[in-house]
């Protein structure tokens, strides 16, 4: 379990990069338990949990919210309807 004040620590590039392999891990997790083969099942809530905490560091790191990009994705169409 990472702690918040260690992420917070980290640059932008690290958490994107540690947030890659907890959903590798996480993956990795879900395919275990469907073949019967995960023993620690708290693991999988650890991970998950340590997935929000990054994603939660990166908006406040990076400002981009689902709502930005929307709005940035709205005004490409718009714009792009009005240059063609």
């Amino acid at each position: 379990m990472s702690d918040a004040s260690d992420l917070r620590a980290k640059t932008v590039d690290e958490l994107k990069t540690q947030l890659t392999d907890l959903r590798r891990e996480s993956f990795n997790l879900r395919f275990q338990k469907a073949s019967g083969q995960l023993d620690n099942t708290a693991r999988m809530r650890l991970v998950r949990r340590d997935i929000a905490r990054i994603r939660t560091l990166l908006v406040e790191k990076t400002g981009d919210t689902a709502r930005a990009r929307r709005a940035r994705q709205q005004a490409a169409r718009a714009q792009a309807r009005a240059a063609g």
